[in-house]
């Protein structure tokens, strides 16, 4: 039996000095702390972060992302489980047969624990079923282009009846909330220019898919759950619904750092649908963390080929690429506004656990589950090198930015996790 100790260990019932025990891979007891081997001192000792959005992009896309690197990017960054996205791969995973081949890729290659979304198009309403059946932890869905042509966008007409299959089976449906009305067909302005983009995808875009989610939510009870949410006017649409229907929402470690009026011309790594918007949103989003409005944080790492990337805001690739850094930018955040580690691990362990069907299994430390530990020292600070990131891509817009928060181990079922030993990642299938 391994034991790990340490001055702090975040438990349920708080931030004390603990000695956590595991046994053939699982939480055997949290004890009182005495010393002895396996002492991590004065590191904090914490649950593993869940990331349940993470764009890996294999098969078909591995140029961009792949199964190796982002689990390995993953565990230094103190992650022991993402939850991998079903678009940008090769087929899209929307059927049965895209799942398998999936799977089929990632064998081998996992650093951390693996879950699969499937996704919602038009006409694969009788794929749904037979998906969680073989494991898919839930659907993500876009209510506007995805940029991937097979990977179709829907509103009402599909969405009603894959959310009245998707509530038999208390399966999540995830929702890219953007619809096409409101945006401007073209924006006059210089397309290097950040304002230039911001103004292409304005808020009621967020706004009025939001609003569409939250109703069909409460019509099919089926569980929602808004994806990166940005718009702070959506807030109260959310706090009205949470009540009466079963309806979540994450924002992204990139709406809580950063803020439009910040961002250089040309900087396309910052380039993100929904965009980064302004300070005052930023602050929104913040409270209404502190409120439970908005659920959990999730990092949204969706890379892509540095050669994507050139070019003006108009015509480069949305996404950013923070999958390792998503605990410490978090963190680093937080703390200025008064937050604690357990916020945090509420946030980024607990509630993503909870909406991918993985309570029972993680995101706690507590007798039973995984013994999948972050060990790190939140008063620390470093300077991101974009040379020590694992992504297969260096290219992000945290380069050269000071964070706290620095992970010393990560530890996936009692094991720490080492990049030279082989690869100890299972897949997480939903539990029948």
């Amino acid at each position: 039996m391994a034991v790990f100790r340490s001055q702090r260990v975040l438990t349920p019932e708080g931030i004390r000095p603990a000695c956590v025990h595991v046994d053939e891979g699982r939480i055997a007891a949290v004890t009182e702390y005495e010393p002895g081997p396996g002492d991590y001192g004065d590191a904090l000792i914490m649950p593993g972060v869940v990331d349940t959005h993470v764009h890996v992009n294999e098969p078909g896309r591995t140029e961009w992302e792949g199964f190796r690197t982002a689990t390995e990017a993953a565990a230094v960054g103190g992650i022991t489980s993402i939850v991998d996205m079903p678009l940008n791969s090769v087929p899209v995973t929307t059927t049965l047969e895209a799942f398998q081949i999936k799977r089929e890729a990632a064998r081998g290659q996992l650093r951390v624990d693996v879950g699969y979304w499937g996704g919602v198009v038009p006409g694969n309403v009788s794929q749904l079923s037979p998906m969680v059946e073989a494991g898919v932890l839930g659907f993500k869905c876009f209510l506007i282009d995805s940029g991937i042509a097979e990977f179709g966008w829907v509103d009402e007409r599909h969405l009603r009846p894959a959310m009245e299959e998707l509530s038999r089976y208390r399966a999540p449906l995830l929702v890219h909330a953007e619809v096409a009305d409101p945006m401007p067909p073209r924006v006059e302005g210089d397309p290097l220019k950040y304002t230039t983009y911001l103004k292409s995808r304005p808020r009621a875009a967020e706004n009025e898919a939001v609003a569409l989610a939250a109703r069909l939510c409460a019509e099919t009870q089926a569980r929602t759950h808004i994806v990166h949410h940005s718009s702070s006017d959506a807030l109260e649409t959310l706090r009205e619904y949470k009540s009466k229907a079963p309806l979540t929402a994450e924002t992204c470690p990139h709406y809580l750092h950063f803020a439009a009026e910040e961002i250089p011309d040309g900087r396309t790594e910052f380039k993100c649908a929904p965009p980064i918007r302004e300070r005052d949103n930023r602050e929104a989003l913040w409270r209404a963390l502190g409120e439970g409005v908005l659920d959990m944080i999730a990092s949204d790492h969706s890379p892509c080929s540095p050669s994507l990337k050139a070019g003006d805001f108009e015509r480069a690739w949305g996404g950013v690429s923070g999958l390792q850094l998503a605990l410490s930018v978090a963190w680093t955040e937080a703390r200025k506004r008064g937050f604690t580690e357990s916020d945090i691990a509420r946030w980024m362990c607990a509630a993503p656990a909870r909406l991918a069907g993985l309570e029972q299994r993680k995101g706690a430390l507590v007798k039973g589950l995984d013994a999948d530990l972050c060990i790190w020292r939140p008063e620390e600070k470093f300077a991101v090198d974009p040379a020590k990131l694992h992504h297969k891509h260096k290219l992000t817009p945290y380069a050269g930015q000071e964070l706290f928060g620095v992970v010393e181990t990560t530890v996936l079922r009692g094991e720490i996790v080492r990049l030279d030993d082989p690869p100890r990642g299972k897949e997480l299938l939903r539990c029948r």
